[in-house]
Order: structure tokens, then C-alpha cells, then sequence
């Protein structure tokens, strides 16, 4: 079951909403009509107009953060990198890109172009509003007696004010924020690429400590929210620094290196018990299927569970089987089969020429190779 829907596509990026987003943006919702101002619009009346706002600000504040990662993306874009997706969830936007450029001058613009999308968001926003109200300063604004005449300025401010956040909260040096990019760009330029992914990797973790500490000692006042934060700078910290090690070891090594070439292969023609029959035999729980030698597309023990027991003598392979595959070249780089693992998911892919199969790489054979690599 996909866990993100594809909503459109923008400059050829497809645009997805994560589950996480969809059950946040309701919750976004109701915090902003219940907060006081300049916060929300509690205060607003009538309550269809205050709950009106508040999804506004929600669905505008992820907006923002889509302008964000749209920053980001026009960046590679310029320098080749290819985008694969731009998703929302639960707490922001991720842009899914084949690889991030090891230039280091190239990973510093890409990496500042989204906070400095959400800066200008923020700066033009706040002018419009100090243009408005030029008596109130933009720290404190809405003096009570006068809040309620102005809602829709408010959501203006409101949504200036958290685009500022953005950019400096997205500035902090710690993994997964741009501010850890930024960071490695810079050291990398100084020590090897992987070093510098190690350094900014370790001040990341140090700062989520810090963080989970702080939510710790302030639970009683809503430092819950610091601890869930401080959890995911970790796990971001320390994803990439996996990540970056893994594809640094494998430079080089090529998929014909590490695949295996004595590949177990079906008939589409074979019944599905007889495929069980196979997978006891063979200690295998996914196949090719190839005819005539050629292959015609893939089936794994997955496929299998979807046939009731009583019906798999009669159930033929080719009824079950994915035909829809993810290949791979001799030639290609260890790390693109790795890359196609994660994104789809799966846990080995085939390797083939001219439609024939000669070989088949798993993501055991990639995880054996770093090790040996090491």
C-alpha cells in the first residue's frame, strides 16, 4: 500500500502528500483557530469565519514549505541532478533526489536556496503588513482592542512570522536541517567528503541531544514537541551518515563485481503450487520468470500469498507475476542498484542485456561488499 498520493507536477517534479501530512493538516487547523493572537484566531467571529482562517493558515504555512523545497530543487536542477519527488509530511517537505552533488560549492547553494525561499516568503509578507499597520512593530503586533478588526491581516503576518522561523531553524547545523548541508559544504571543501559528512553527522546528534535533554526537563510545559523533534534530528543525522558512507565505499565497484550469476529462474507456464514447490527446494522467495530465454518478468512469495491454497494448482505464474520490472546493467555503479532497492523498496533486482538475464544482485550482496570494502 503506497503511503503518499501524487497530487500534480511542478517543473516535471511530482508533488506528493505523505499519509502523516493529511492526519497533521486538521491538527494545524484547530491549533490555529483556538490560539489567541497573534497566533490563531480564537477570537474570531463568527466560527465559520475563524475556522476558515485557521485551514487557510494551515494549508498556506505547507505552501511555504513546498516554496521551500522548491528552492532547493531549482538549484539542482540548474546543476543537473535529477529530482525524483517532493513530498510533505508530517514535519516539512523532503525533495527526493538521485544524489546530491559532492561539489562542494553546489551542495552550499542548493542547500541555502530553501531557507532563502523562505526568508523572502517571510521578509515580503512582514513588509506588507508593517506597510499596513505602519504604528505596529512586526515583534508585537495587533494591539488587543484591535485584533479582531483585522483577521486577514493577521494571517498575513502570521504566516510572514513563521517563514522567518523556517529560515532560522532551518539554518541550525545539525542533520537532517539545510544548516548541516551548509555545514558539510563547508568543511568538506577543507577534508575528505566523508569526514566532513562524520563532523557535521556528530554536531547533528550532539545538538538532538541537547534538544531531547531540554524537552526533558521542560515536559510539563509542552517540551514534548522538542523531545519528538530531537528524535528525528538524530535518526536524520544518523541515516545520513550511513548513506554517505556507504556510497562513498562503493565508488567504483561495479554491479558485474558483486552480482551473482547463477540465477534460479521459472516458467511462466508453472502452476503455483509447483512454484511453492520450488522456493522449499531452493531456499529462494522471489524468481525471474524467463521464456524462450528471455525474461518476461518477476515473481516472489509475495505474489504467492495472494492465491488461496485450493486454487494454486490451477493459478499459472504468468497470472501472478510482476511484469512491470526494475533492472539494472553489468556496467552500472553498485550504488544505483542500492538507490533502486530503497526507493522501490525491494530486495534485489536483475541484471540483464539485450532482454537476457546475467545475473542478479541483492541488497546482501551490496551489504556484504561494504563490509569486505571497510
Amino acid at each position: 500500500m503506497s503511503t503518499s498520493i501524487q497530487i500534480g507536477k511542478v517543473m516535471g517534479i511530482p508533488i506528493r502528500l505523505h499519509i502523516t501530512f493529511l492526519l497533521i493538516l486538521p491538527v494545524f487547523a484547530w491549533i490555529f483557530a483556538n490560539n489567541m493572537p497573534a497566533f490563531g484566531f480564537a477570537d474570531v467571529v463568527p466560527d465559520s469565519l475563524r475556522y476558515a482562517l485557521a485551514l487557510s493558515t494551515a494549508i498556506l504555512l505547507f505552501t511555504c514549505v513546498l516554496l521551500h523545497e522548491f528552492g532547493h530543487s531549482y538549484v539542482a536542477l540548474k546543476h543537473g541532478s535529477n529530482i525524483q519527488s517532493i513530498t510533505l509530511f508530517l514535519f516539512g517537505g523532503v525533495s527526493s533526489m538521485e544524489e546530491i552533488p559532492r561539489n562542494p560549492r553546489v551542495e552550499f547553494k542548493m542547500a541555502l536556496a530553501g531557507p532563502a525561499t523562505s526568508l523572502l516568503i517571510g521578509a515580503v509578507l512582514l513588509l506588507i503588513y508593517k506597510l499596513s499597520r505602519p504604528d505596529d512593530s512586526i515583534f508585537s503586533p495587533f494591539r488587543q482592542d484591535e485584533s479582531i478588526l483585522n483577521p486577514y491581516l493577521r494571517l498575513v503576518w502570521l504566516i510572514g512570522y513563521i517563514n522567518i522561523t523556517l529560515f532560522i531553524f532551518n539554518l541550525i547545523p545539525a542533520f537532517p536541517m539545510d544548516g548541516g548541508r551548509l555545514l558539510r559544504s563547508f568543511l568538506a571543501g577543507r577534508m575528505s567528503y566523508i569526514k566532513a559528512t562524520q563532523a557535521a553527522a556528530g554536531i547533528g546528534k550532539m545538538f538532538a541531544i541537547f534538544m531531547g535533554i531540554f524537552g526533558f526537563l521542560t515536559a510539563a510545559v509542552g517540551g514534548f514537541w522538542f523531545i519528538l523533534i530531537a528524535f528525528f534530528i538524530y535518526i536524520g543525522a544518523s541515516e545520513e551518515e550511513k548513506s554517505t558512507a556507504v556510497t562513498v565505499i562503493l565508488e567504483g565497484v561495479k554491479i558485474r563485481d558483486i552480482m551473482s550469476r547463477d540465477v534460479k529462474t521459472v516458467s511462466s507456464g508453472m502452476s503455483v503450487e509447483e512454484l511453492v514447490e520450488t522456493m522449499f527446494r531452493l531456499k529462494h522467495m522471489g524468481y525471474p520468470v524467463v521464456d524462450d530465454g528471455m525474461l518476461a518478468g518477476v515473481v516472489t512469495f509475495t505474489d504467492v500469498l495472494k492465491v488461496p491454497r485450493e486454487e494454486r494448482k490451477n493459478v499459472k505464474v504468468s497470472q501472478i507475476m510482476t511484469r512491470k520490472l526494475i533492472t539494472c546493467k553489468e556496467d552500472d555503479d553498485a550504488v544505483v542498484a542500492l538507490k533502486l532497492m530503497t526507493t522501490n523498496n525491494i530486495g534485489r533486482i536483475i541484471v540483464k542485456d539485450d532482454g537476457k538475464i546475467t545475473g542478479i544482485v541483492s541488497r546482501t550482496d551490496i551489504l556484504r561488499a561494504v563490509q569486505l570494502l571497510e
